[in-house]
């Protein structure tokens, strides 16, 4: 199994906007049951980020947890900042600047680009990283960003 990578490329510079399409993509994936680990940059981020899949859309319904010692096999969305859970091997979602130690766990990765610049260049080192290891490539230019 080659690991497909899709970045999705928003038109929008507002980290708020990019935190959202996490949201929407998490949902959509929670509805196909598939096992999701939500990449983010820091514990504030794993805060900021547990309240929104639980408010970021009226009727929204993101059953999920944030990583811990004590994993719950049957919890099928898990956010945090260090290693994925054990239990996780469906699709990555990343939110963090840094290249995933993990990466090869996952079926495929989900990485959300916009339009700032700190953004956007540490997308173009992680593309580069998951060329060289083999892994599918695809991007996906928004118009808005609606998924």
């Amino acid at each position: 199994m080659v690991t497909r990578v899709d970045f999705y490329v928003s038109p929008s510079s507002d980290a708020r906007e990019r935190q959202l399409l996490a949201c929407r993509l998490t949902e959509k994936a929670y509805r196909q049951k598939l096992k999701v680990y939500l990449k983010t940059e820091s514990g504030e981020q794993d805060r900021t980020m547990d309240d929104l899949l639980w408010t970021f859309r009226a009727g929204s319904f993101v059953p999920h947890a944030i990583v811990s010692a004590e994993n719950d096999p049957d919890i099928r969305v898990w956010l945090g900042h260090a290693t994925a859970p054990q239990t996780t091997s469906d699709v990555l979602i990343n939110l963090a600047a840094d290249i995933p130690t993990n990466f090869d766990q996952f079926e495929r990765i989900v990485e959300l680009v916009d339009q700032n610049d700190t953004i956007k260049q540490a997308a173009r080192e992680r593309y580069r990283h998951y060329k060289q290891h083999g892994l599918e490539l695809f991007t996906h230019t928004l118009q808005s960003t609606n998924v």
